[in-house]
């Protein structure tokens, strides 16, 4: 909090120095907002329905941001959501269980903050970059437009779109060191001045440094635009989406509290078992309509259809001195259906002596979610030696425990033991759940050197969640449902001194109810009631921050940040390491972990000179867990009072972060580029027991032009072949990073 009032201060003083001179600067009121150009990477698409819903240039968004555009992504050799974090300040990785991209924005951990043009996307899957324009990763207060969720932040993905008047057609083809290769094909075609008509696909074949690994994505997705009148256009799409890939969930932790680096060699699975696949068709439509010169219109409609599985085994404990390793192990389906509709106006009015840019709007979203988990059932001596026992976690030797395949394997005794997937059921829910919001903004224009953002949103968020698990068990009907209204008030402001330079501030809360594979997690304990089992996050978020163009291609941006959230969890059991019995009771129960995150980010971008191009960034991130209760030592006294600091600090949250990115034109024909990133040492867990150790990674890169037509390059990745475990899910779910490995592509143009 000390650091956030400091920088705050700081930020304001330096401000006020400013303000008599630009006081004096001649400001055109005739000026709209609304006819700002868009440029990419250095606006956020409005035409386009994206992130932000008004045509804002960066240096005004009253919050951090960072854009990676589809050059970007190419020149870097990115082919994950994973990649384009690992090289933004704030942002780390998370494990995702093998099967999902999951990611941790200023502390907060989020599987459900990801978005397309605008329309949140938040099916857990492993999200492709073959089709993008951009990838939008805003940080800060995000309730407005986008609701539920966003605490820490959300990543927008804007797609490619036909382009009238222009016949064109690009191709990528690569092959890595690992035998993975992937061919991307882009082709734009124009139907006549008013039509066009592109189609971006790619097919991938998956292989890396594990033993087991490998998997196919494919993906196509037409577009189509159309130019209706002068002042309206459609543009329609679909998107469909064919993935299957080995699950790998990592090594478990030693005695050490750290990863067991003796068993980094070691993939923990059944190499017949362990997958996931994802099939999903996605149609989307976007209407926008200039009424006048000052008002503009966009209403879009997007349905998608997802049919997911994933099955996996993995280890849940290590005891070194026995070289043992436990594994547990389920499959889980689902099948979700999405409608979203939404609709907002944006427009520019005078009154007085002050301009407006407001926007208006609404959305609503329908969603039909079937789930259901069957937990592994081992048949084996050792089960049935110890009665009690649980039968969906089996006992192998840590250093042979690919003595497993099908289903049928050795245990540690030597015995034979069995698994399926069909007896013990964990949880088979149908949730239905509808969202209606409104919101309205408005950035007023109080100076030329002042602008006030001042905004609300509404979220009315109904759930019925139907557990079918005690239907069946049972014979009981267990129907849970909740409606939660909330209104999300955001206040900001831009100060710009000078024409390249602001000074923000912006405040914002947020709630999020449960979505996404939640719904396939309510406690079962009968002290909890029904309605609680669904109870929300809730988090205030605060941001102070500078941006500087202080080159003509070089931008800064600095922000201080802090983030307080009350975070309902599922209240996981105590078991007993000897017999596998859970011991304990409150299993089930709903506890509130809540947590406060104080941190700074600083961004550098732009053009060096004319043969150095530079992206750097650094985060700084503390977050404590507070306490929920009073903490009595054994003699009955207060250790930590109900709302304080507990001590621990939250998990996946290193404290230092930085990267760094440059490309060096060496000839017209040859760049070159490398770069580095840093993570902090971190926990695995909640409890601190298990950290993740810090490391250094360098990774390089090479471009040769052949000619107008053809580009060669080489991407090289731990250039240095450092071991490293970059994230994790759990404290015996550690990823093991991939050791040097290059990839050679071809770019092309037809």
């Amino acid at each position: 909090m000390k650091l956030l009032k400091l920088s705050a201060a700081v930020a304001v003083a330096l401000a006020t120095q400013n303000v008599a001179f630009a006081a004096n600067e001649e400001a055109s009121a005739e000026e709209s907002a609304v006819e700002r150009i868009t440029i990419t990477g250095q606006v956020l698409y409005n035409d386009q329905v994206t992130a932000l819903k008004t045509p804002t240039p960066i240096l005004d968004v009253p919050q951090s941001l960072s854009v990676t555009t589809a050059e970007d992504i190419i020149k870097q050799g990115f082919d994950s959501i994973g990649d384009i974090v690992l090289y933004t300040p704030g942002v780390t990785q998370s494990q995702g269980e093998g099967h999902r991209d999951a990611i941790v924005i200023r502390g907060v951990r989020t599987t459900a903050d990801f978005f397309v043009d605008g329309v949140r996307d938040d099916v857990q899957y492993y999200r492709s970059l073959y089709n993008l324009e951009q990838v939008e990763v805003l940080r800060g207060p995000n309730a407005l437009f986008f609701g539920r969720g966003g605490t820490g932040g959300i990543i927008n993905r804007v797609t490619k779109k036909a382009v009238i008047g222009e016949n064109f057609g690009t191709y990528l083809g690569a092959l890595d060191t690992f035998g993975a290769g992937t061919i991307q094909l882009d082709g734009n075609f124009a139907v006549n001045d008013k039509a066009a008509f592109r189609i971006n696909g790619y097919y991938e074949g998956l292989d890396n440094h594990r033993d087991f690994f490998n998997g196919d994505r494919f993906g196509i997705n037409p577009t189509a635009f159309f130019e209706l009148s002068d002042n309206t256009t459609l543009n329609v799409s679909y998107e469909y989406i064919d993935n299957e890939r080995f699950i790998d969930r990592g090594i478990p932790s030693g005695s050490d509290g750290r990863p067991a680096r003796e068993l980094d060699d070691i993939t923990f699975a059944d190499p017949e078992f362990n997958t996931a696949t994802v099939e999903a068709h996605i149609f989307r439509a976007n209407l926008t309509h200039d009424f006048n010169d000052n008002l503009k219109g966009n209403f879009a409609a997007t349905y998608s259809d997802f049919d997911k599985l994933y099955a996996n085994l993995f280890p849940v404990s290590f005891n070194e001195e026995t070289n043992i390793v436990e594994i547990d192990g389920y499959v889980d389906t689902t099948q979700r259906e999405n409608v979203t509709l939404s609709a907002n106006l944006v427009g520019a009015f005078t009154t007085g002596k002050f301009n407006h840019t407001f926007v208006i709007g609404g959305e609503y979203l329908d969603t039909r979610n079937n789930n259901d988990r069957f937990n592994a059932r081992f048949d084996s001596i050792d089960i049935r030696d110890e009665p009690g026992r649980r039968t969906d976690i089996e006992r192998f030797l840590a250093t042979d425990p690919l003595n497993f395949r099908g289903g049928v394997g050795v245990n540690s005794s030597g015995n034979e033991t069995t698994v399926d997937f069909i007896t013990n059921l964990n949880d088979d829910t149908e949730a239905d759940v509808e969202v209606f919001s409104a919101f309205i903004q408005d950035e007023i224009e109080v100076a030329p050197w002042l602008d006030v953002v001042l905004g609300l949103r509404f979220d009315q968020f109904d759930i019925r969640v139907d557990n079918i698990r005690t239907l069946i068990q049972q014979g009981v009907r267990d129907i849970t449902s909740r409606t939660d209204s909330e209104v999300s008030p955001r206040v900001g402001f831009v100060l710009k001194p000078q024409e390249n330079v602001s000074f923000y501030g912006s405040f914002s809360e947020s709630f999020l109810p449960r979505s996404g594979g939640q719904f396939a997690d309510l406690p079962d304990n009968p002290n909890t009631p029904n309605d609680d089992r669904l109870d929300p996050n809730t988090s205030e978020n605060l941001e102070f921050g500078v941006k500087w163009d202080f080159a003509e291609r070089l931008s800064l941006t600095a922000a201080v940040f802090q983030i307080e959230q009350s975070s309902p969890q599922v209240a996981a059991p105590t078991i007993d390491p000897g017999t596998n019995i859970i011991v304990d009771e409150n299993a089930g129960q709903l506890a509130v972990v809540d947590s406060e995150i104080d941190g700074f980010e600083l961004q550098v971008q732009g053009q060096i000179t004319d043969w150095w191009y530079l992206s750097a960034g650094y985060s700084y991130l503390d977050g404590d867990q507070v306490a929920t209760s009073n903490v009595l030592d054994d003699n009955g006294n207060l250790v930590i009072a109900q709302g304080q600091e507990n001590g621990l600090r939250l998990r996946e949250l290193p404290e230092n972060t930085a990267n760094i990115w440059n490309n060096f034109n060496v000839t017209p024909k040859l760049d070159l580029g490398i770069g580095l990133t840093y993570q902090d040492e971190s926990f695995a867990d909640n409890g601190n027991n298990t950290t993740l150790p810090s490391f250094v990674r360098v990774d390089a890169a090479a471009y040769y032009t052949l000619n107008e037509k053809i580009r060669l390059q080489l991407n090289v990745e731990n250039l240095f072949d450092r071991e490293y475990f970059p994230n994790s899910h759990t404290s015996n779910n550690i990823t093991v990073g991939a050791p040097a490995n290059a990839r050679l592509s071809v770019i092309g143009r037809f």
